[in-house]
């Protein structure tokens, strides 16, 4: 995925209509170590720094629903991709105006897309959703830039940072089925009686599945676990407002009410810690 962004980076600065020399510069990924010596005119962004986004975290899970089930997707890491971009002219009169011009267009190519347009993206970035923030200039990048590049064994040079948050999921999504209702037929009088299965999961602050908490639907007297996953289900179930309590090691007691039938969010529980 991280690959992706950097394509999607070198597909920024390859795009038609550019001007000259970025137009012909060769779009490199090098460290620029001493030994890093391009033979033809480049730009090179190095990868310097990988961080999560705090400030875009989120533990709220998504509920896609379907005609027959339900898939649970939880949040994926936002993660902040710093590069460090340096133009590297070969030939020429001036090469310390080379780069200076190298620089600015650069920065003209990349800074004119707080996010990144939706048709620039790469591989596995097609499709995210929300848009891709892009800082070009990051304030908060490389405070102490001649400790950096000494520690590449080169000499200062003039360079832009930028980053990119993307989101990169962490956890395979979920398939959960929607309450079921199936009619029966209480013995003995031929009186037809509805019940209802309905099910979910037990989670905790971190949205992790709690495994071997108790279910109890106190009023109709049905009990179950959770499996491995944090999941219950409990059948038999008239329609109406029952009262359940779940209760897991660790964890305080939870009573709620729930409605059969109901929707698919409201059987996924959330424990405290205690």
């Amino acid at each position: 995925m991280i690959q992706d962004l950097s394509k999607t980076l070198k597909r920024i600065l390859t795009q038609p209509g550019l001007p000259p020399p970025l137009s012909n510069a060769l779009i490199l990924f090098d460290r620029p170590e001493q030994s890093f010596k391009p033979q033809q005119t480049a730009v090179d962004l190095f990868l310097y720094d990988l961080r999560e986004n705090l400030e875009l975290r989120s533990n709220e899970l998504t509920i896609i629903k379907g005609d027959v089930g339900a898939v649970t997707q939880r949040p994926p890491m936002r993660l902040a991709c710093s590069y460090l971009a340096t133009a590297w002219p070969v030939g020429g009169a001036d090469p310390a105006l080379q780069e200076q011009q190298l620089l600015s267009q650069v920065l003209q190519a990349l800074g004119r897309f707080p996010t990144i347009p939706a048709a620039l993206l790469q591989g596995t970035l097609v499709g995210q959703e929300p848009p891709l923030p892009m800082v070009a200039l990051h304030p908060d990048a490389l405070k102490n830039l001649a400790e950096f590049w000494a520690s590449l064994g080169n000499t200062l040079r003039p360079s832009l940072t930028l980053t990119v948050t993307i989101s990169m999921p962490l956890y395979d999504d979920v398939a959960d089925f929607l309450v079921t209702t199936a009619t029966g037929t209480v013995a003995g009088d031929g009186t037809p009686d509805a019940w209802l299965q309905f099910g979910g999961r037990v989670f905790d602050n971190l949205n992790n599945g709690i495994a071997g908490a108790l279910v109890d639907l106190l009023d109709a007297g049905l009990r179950t676990g959770t499996d491995d996953d944090g999941r219950y289900v409990l059948s038999g179930v008239h329609p109406g407002v029952h009262s359940l309590r779940v209760v897991a090691v660790g964890f305080q007691i939870l009573n709620i009410a729930v409605t059969v039938p109901g929707l698919s969010e409201d059987y996924q529980i959330h424990l405290t810690p205690l």
